[in-house]
């Protein structure tokens, strides 16, 4: 069985040769990475990759670990030149456990039997459970002989106590802190926003856009004047997938939640968070999701929506990315598939266009982390949790997060006189491009860090270089791509970058990062959200494909009525309460 090429990504990085305490380094003196990336290859679970050096060959002197890895993409063995980096520097081999892949109904099954697996990585109110049956260990004895670890020992402190009943024990680290403050933004381009390909635009004349239906239009005159791709594909300006549907703890299709952030609107679970602080009930025709839903209803009568999109999964929408059929991105790591230097220097590259009815919700930098938590399996005996524990602190060190956020030394990037780096193969990622033999030979992309997730965020700075380890915010990527497309744009928006555009125009709303624990579902609303998501998203889809407004309307009505049924007003109320927990926590920490 084939691994199928995908990775999303926001190209990342920054890359030098930090070596540090835990696991030994054995390996030549490089720097490796991945990006800041949604990263995958979702398989299937028995897995023979191609492409890249199989873990199999010397595998019996590594450490087999088990990942249950709620942010994977891909299940199976680790292979290829990730797997190469973890075997040279921390002797260890890696299985993930994919519930993306497998199904959700996977941590029933494993928390039931009492092993989730060695290493962790769970959403907030999995690990809460976690910790309430037994099913993590503490580390809270081991903490402090891990130096890379400690230094978030603010971050991980809150994390831990702030779940109940807790007497100083470290349960838990969270995913992608940062080394910066609750209250910052260090993006130049926030998480979703409207951006298009710079030359079609340019070639429309900078058309000004007011609202959703001048992009509409503007994006149907993309279509109209280029139909197809360079190999006679169809373009169309949005090309969806169901994959992600109902993730991140919110109700709905992930690419319609997502847009609801253009007007300062956030879906927490079965509510949207109003820009005046208030919870409406996602069903509410005043609230965005609606607005987005019929958007998207709107662009398909248009014509403009990839009819694959409601039953392709995301490999294939992020491929017809790489290929150019897709005339919209809205993620911001979906510029990964397509801008890569070569492209931004053509001017064909994707940016932030401003639509001037919009302002936008972002969430601020992730010091306390990103919702999602490390842990450690509490079954695992006492050699396996002192190699985990090494792994971990290694992974959260100088020098394994230039592997996991930069790339192959020499491959990826490259020292120059400045003591910083410069980019090599930008389109690494995006072309699969084949790494060189002593790193195993194979595909880029197949060989990329299947984990997907990182103690330390992209946007902390590297003590090798004094930037970021994300490469788009190196100086030497930043005078690379001062690109008259970058000029251009610049001249028209008078601005440096999208946010900076943004902040400018007060346009901005800037969500501060708080560590709080939220309670966990009753058995009673975990039904409830269940049936009410499975119904919610099915008809959402079928709303999208709707022949007329009549039959939107007429399914909207609909969908609420049997959501009424399956007692989504008690999903409301709970929702209501658990995330106003976390809306006082946000005002405190911007001091309102």
């Amino acid at each position: 069985m084939k691994l199928r090429k995908l990775m999303a990504v926001m190209l990342t990085a920054a890359m030098s040769v930090g070596l540090l305490a835990g696991c030994g380094s054995t390996a030549p003196d490089a720097a490796g990475g991945a990006q800041q990336r949604a990263t995958a290859e979702a398989g299937d679970a028995a897995t023979e990759a191609t492409g890249g050096a199989d873990v199999a060959e010397g595998s019996e002197d590594l450490m087999k670990l088990e990942f249950f890895d709620t942010a994977a993409n891909y299940q199976g063995d680790q292979t290829g030149w990730f797997a190469k980096v973890l075997a040279d520097n921390c002797g260890v081999a890696i299985n993930v456990i994919a519930p993306q892949v497998a199904g959700d109904e996977v941590y029933q099954t494993r928390a039931s039997s009492g092993n989730l697996g060695d290493v962790l990585i769970l959403e907030n109110d999995q690990f809460q459970d976690c910790v309430k049956n037994g099913l993590v260990k503490d580390m809270s004895a081991d903490l402090a002989n891990y130096p890379n670890l400690s230094k978030f020992n603010d971050q991980i402190t809150q994390l831990n106590s702030s779940l109940e009943g807790n007497n100083g024990e470290i349960w838990g680290i969270p995913c992608q802190m940062m080394d910066t403050s609750p209250t910052a933004y260090s993006q130049d381009t926030i998480y979703s926003s409207p951006m298009l390909r710079w030359d079609l635009y340019k070639e429309l004349g900078y058309p000004e856009m007011n609202n959703l239906e001048d992009l509409l239009d503007v994006l149907q005159q993309m279509q109209e004047a280029h139909p197809t791709n360079d190999a006679g594909d169809p373009c169309y300006p949005f090309s969806l997938w169901p994959d992600w549907d109902g993730g991140d703890n919110m109700l709905g299709i992930a690419n319609v939640v997502q847009l609801t952030t253009w007007y300062n609107q956030k879906i927490k679970g079965s509510v949207i968070l109003q820009p005046d602080g208030k919870f409406l009930p996602l069903t509410d025709k005043d609230a965005g999701y609606y607005r987005i839903l019929h958007f998207l209803y709107e662009a398909q009568q248009r014509g403009l929506v990839d009819p694959d999109s409601g039953t392709q999964d995301w490999n294939a929408a992020c491929a017809k990315m790489s290929a150019g059929q897709v005339y919209l991105f809205w993620y911001s790591w979906q510029i990964g598939f397509w801008n890569s230097t070569d492209r931004l220097k053509a001017g064909n590259a994707f940016i932030y266009v401003p639509v001037k009815d919009q302002t936008y919700y972002a969430d601020g930098d992730t010091y306390y982390g990103s919702g999602r938590v490390w842990a450690v399996g509490s079954g695992v005996d006492d050699a396996k949790y002192a190699k985990i524990m090494e792994l971990l602190d290694w992974l959260a060190s100088p020098e394994g997060l230039e592997y996991q956020h930069d790339g192959i030394e020499g491959f990826n990037y490259e020292k120059n006189d400045h003591g910083t780096y410069n980019i090599l193969n930008s389109n690494a990622l995006m072309d699969n491009l084949t790494v060189p033999d002593e790193w195993g030979g194979g595909g880029y992309s197949d060989g990329n860090n299947a984990i997907n997730q990182w103690i330390c965020d992209a946007m902390c700075t590297d003590p090798n270089t004094g930037e970021m380890y994300n490469n788009q915010y190196w100086s030497s990527y930043k005078e690379e791509t001062m690109t008259d497309m970058k000029k251009d744009w610049q001249q028209h928006f008078d601005a440096e970058e999208p946010a900076q555009y943004m902040q400018k125009n007060n346009i901005l709303a800037i969500s501060p990062n708080v560590s709080v624990s939220l309670p966990v579902d009753s058995s009673d609303i975990s039904v409830i959200r269940n049936q009410c998501s499975e119904a919610l998203n099915d008809y959402s889809w079928r709303m999208i494909f709707a022949g007329s407004d009549e039959e939107f309307d007429s399914m909207w009505d609909e969908m609420t009525e049997q959501l009424n049924g399956l007692e989504m007003e008690k999903l409301v109320e709970n929702d209501t309460e658990k995330y106003t927990i976390e809306l006082k926590a946000k005002n405190e920490a911007a001091g309102k």
